[in-house]
């Protein structure tokens, strides 16, 4: 009657058209592309300081910040997790610059825009991060490693995705 297990006469059960109906939903959500849902970056410059670091993540409601170089490429990211390391116990933290304290690139997980939002889900689990920077290379005509922040896509955003398609089914 609810429509999440149908029945016929000899044949059996089988998948009904409610949960195929919510699939479907989950299954256009996962298919997005990265670039039609990230956010805006949180960035810093790597010459900031640990305090600069705690205001911003704070002020910003954040869980972690991307850190780029004078050029604008991506240098690192400093979470919640990197902070707390360095400033607990240590009255002298304030002035350390996130260059000392940053997880460097390229031992960070990207996305590029072009990425599905499930390619994204796949990353943050298996790299056990709660959002990733969405980047693209900068000049990629000299071929050189360098990436350019153009984004974020955290837990947040995905579960927002999916309590707005869902929204309809109560």
């Amino acid at each position: 009657m609810l429509g999440y297990i149908d029945a016929k006469p000899k044949v059996g059960y089988f998948i009904g058209n409610a949960v195929m109906k919510q699939n479907s939903n989950v299954t256009q959500i996962t298919q997005q592309l990265v670039s039609d849902v990230m956010g805006i970056p949180v960035v810093l410059r790597e010459t900031a300081t640990v305090s600069d670091a705690v205001v911003t993540l704070f002020l910003e409601n954040v869980g972690s910040i991307m850190v780029v170089d004078a050029s604008g490429a991506l240098a690192g990211i400093v979470s919640r997790k990197d902070l707390l390391k360095v400033t607990l116990g240590n009255a002298q933290a304030s002035p350390i610059l996130l260059s000392m304290v940053m997880t460097r690139y390229p031992n960070i997980a990207t996305v590029s825009p072009d990425d599905t939002v499930r390619e994204a889900m796949s990353k943050m689990i298996s790299h056990q991060v709660d959002g990733l920077p969405v980047v693209h290379p900068m000049n990629p005509s000299e071929g050189s490693p360098k990436v350019e922040v153009i984004g974020r896509i955290t837990k947040t955003t995905i579960t927002k995705l999916l309590f707005d398609a869902t929204a309809g089914d109560q």
